[in-house]
């Protein structure tokens, strides 16, 4: 049996703010107007995003695009994620984050869901980031090879 991953959303107008970019909770409960908890099936894929910022502008922006782990994995903690999930990507600073933001909205410009597609794609696409290099797109024919792959795998 799986335990969910619940993540703490909080919205306070230009200060705090954490969100979902994408993924499909299970559930969302609202704790008050500006706290809510998104909980999310182990093995799903979503991407958090983190802001703070105060009098003088920016402090942090940050995104994390993660997996939801099933109960006794290993995990790595987050900050607002319980227990915690596997991270495929991370990116901190508005310059990486814009940067994971493009590879996301290309994604979704090929009509995939950005949760639905191969888990590999966002580890590289991390790992392309820390290097400081472009990364590949994805395209329709990484797609069905990785859902060829899915079914094998099963």
């Amino acid at each position: 049996m799986s335990a969910p991953t619940e993540v703490q959303l909080f919205y306070l107008k230009g200060k705090i703010e954490r969100w979902i970019r994408f993924g499909k909770p299970i559930a969302e409960r609202t704790l008050d107007r500006r706290r809510r908890i998104a909980t999310f099936e182990a093995g799903a894929i979503f991407a958090f995003m983190r802001w703070a910022s105060n009098g003088h502008g920016t402090l942090v922006s940050r995104v994390d695009i993660l997996l939801a782990c099933n109960a006794g994995e290993v995990c790595s903690t987050v900050p607002g994620v319980r227990p915690g999930a596997q991270i495929l990507l991370r990116a901190v600073g508005w310059d990486k984050v814009q940067r994971v933001l493009r590879a996301i909205d290309a994604v979704e410009a090929l009509g995939f869901a950005p949760q639905e597609i191969c888990p590999d794609h966002w580890r590289h696409v991390h790992n392309r980031l820390a290097a400081g290099l472009s990364h590949r797109p994805y395209s329709r024919e990484r797609h069905r090879a990785w859902l060829l792959r899915s079914k094998i795998e099963v």
